[in-house]
């Protein structure tokens, strides 16, 4: 009876299959061709993630500027960047997640499309979301893979030198920008960030490019006015600018803040009292916008570093949990941030620095849902009015853009590394100062040895306390 079944079985099964024996190789669950939008659009979705995640195996920059602290484990407050392969997981995500899938749609979209000049826009798109990239790794790390970058061919490839990267970040940016034409269509929806509208994308690159030009402020001025001052007349204009990545009321594509908080049920972060008292201080009417209250109905902060109850302090807010609470890619009052400190640096830039910190000052106070009434009151305390602040222009635009940068810990850490405020202090248990820059990942100190060897002699060091190429003072 056993050799009747398994014979008949056979049969089944060869009879069925005569005629086509190679569809057997075919996974439908896993095509081998992908399409370039796809790619694009899991790019950027993975980009925004590792920017929103609080997840402390990938991104921890909100606990090193002081906006959020730890709870029962407060390793990551305390600059413990190893426990958890911090580094390896910042640096997979960008080159294997992000810069791989760009990669490969800019080979496919010549393919894909008919049109030239739509093909041209996609492109460019796509590289632009590169040099965001290549931004992000740089300014952790220093000098990165570039030129021998996501080659399969060269699985230990070279460290190019951080500023020559820089350099060519910038000329890349230029030619994508005059790449771009309005008058032709491009990844329509499959573009989460402008949902394939051409002029906003030009907008967004030259803002991108006023943000990379000022980084080099104090390590390059003359590259850094050139660049700042070719840019300045075409970027954002007001909030309706910003790029954002939107997410969805329900998985699996939600905000990562939700995610990892509130659908996985955990409780390790509260508001860090370094943020939550200056802002108190300064009656900051966006208090209750970044926070929920405490226990007593009030606003205050857990002791960065130090272990903390949950159920005690302030938490992050109901706005910022929510499943689909944006992703801020870049931001008008981040532009006029930049703008306030062009002015006081004297570039060629129009209005002054006055004007372009309270537009900065209100613009993102009302970006987070609060009044123009509440901007006007908050901007006339002697405090915060630009007039009658105390110290230089550094100190008083780096305090508020800290501010203004919550939850873009990013952002926030690269900020307070270049304008040095606001004046951080770290732990008294902390292993290190605040981190500068990650260390690079284990696996290149495993699998890349000699070039990572090379690498970090030349930045002076593979520690978290080496100063990289834009950060002079």
């Amino acid at each position: 009876m056993k050799k009747i079944i398994v014979f008949s079985i056979s049969l089944l099964l060869f009879g069925s299959c005569t005629k086509d024996l190679a569809s057997l190789n075919n996974d439908p669950k896993n095509p081998t061709v992908v399409p370039s939008y796809a790619l694009f659009s899991s790019a950027q979705k993975n980009m925004a993630d590792a920017l929103s995640s609080p997840n402390v195996n990938l991104n921890i920059f909100r606990l090193l500027t002081q906006q959020w602290t730890e709870t029962t484990y407060t390793d990551e407050s305390n600059y413990d960047l190893n426990q958890r392969n911090i580094p390896r997981g910042w640096w997979n995500t960008f080159y294997r997640d992000v810069l791989k899938n760009f990669e490969e749609a800019k080979k496919l979209i010549p393919t894909d499309v008919a049109d030239p000049a739509q093909v041209k826009n996609e492109v460019a798109m796509a590289d632009i979301m590169e040099v965001v990239a290549y931004y992000h790794l740089i300014t952790t790390f220093g000098n990165i893979p570039y030129t021998e970058a996501l080659d399969y061919n060269k699985p230990r490839p070279k460290y190019d030198d951080a500023k020559t990267i820089y350099a060519d970040l910038l000329k890349r940016l230029d030619t994508d920008i005059a790449a771009l034409n309005t008058g032709a269509v491009s990844f329509g929806s499959s573009d989460l960030l402008y949902g394939g509208d051409v002029a906003s994308w030009k907008k967004f690159a030259n803002s991108f490019k006023l943000k990379m030009g000022i980084l080099l402020a104090d390590s390059d001025p003359a590259t850094a006015k050139a660049v700042v001052e070719a840019a300045a007349p075409n970027v954002f204009t007001s909030s309706n600018n910003n790029a954002m990545f939107a997410y969805l009321s329900s998985p699996p594509n939600t905000n990562q803040i939700w995610v990892n908080l509130v659908q996985s049920g955990r409780k390790d972060f509260v508001g860090a009292n370094t943020l939550v008292d200056a802002m108190k201080g300064l009656n900051d009417p966006r208090l209750s916008l970044f926070f929920t209250t405490d226990a007593n109905g009030d606003f205050s902060g857990g002791i960065y570093g130090a272990s903390n109850s949950y159920a005690t302090f302030s938490k992050p807010s109901d706005k910022i949990t929510a499943p689909d609470f944006p992703l801020t890619l870049l931001s008008y009052s981040e532009i006029e941030f930049i703008l306030a400190e062009a002015v006081e640096r004297e570039y060629n830039v129009p209005g002054t620095a006055l004007v372009h910190y309270n537009n900065a000052v209100s613009a993102s106070i009302k970006e987070w849902g609060g009044s123009s009434s509440d901007a006007s009151v908050f901007l006339t305390q002697p405090s915060v009015n630009y007039l009658s602040a105390p110290g230089t222009y550094k100190q008083k635009i780096g305090i508020q853009k800290w501010i203004g940068l919550y939850n873009r810990g990013y952002d926030s850490w690269t900020e307070w590394r270049r304008l040095d405020y606001p004046q951080l202090i770290a732990p008294t248990s902390a292993l290190t100062v605040i981190p500068l820059r990650y260390t690079y990942s284990v696996d290149e100190q495993n699998i890349n040895t000699v070039n990572y060897n090379s690498a970090s002699t030349a930045i002076g060091g593979d520690k978290v306390t080496t100063k990289l190429f834009f950060d002079k003072y």
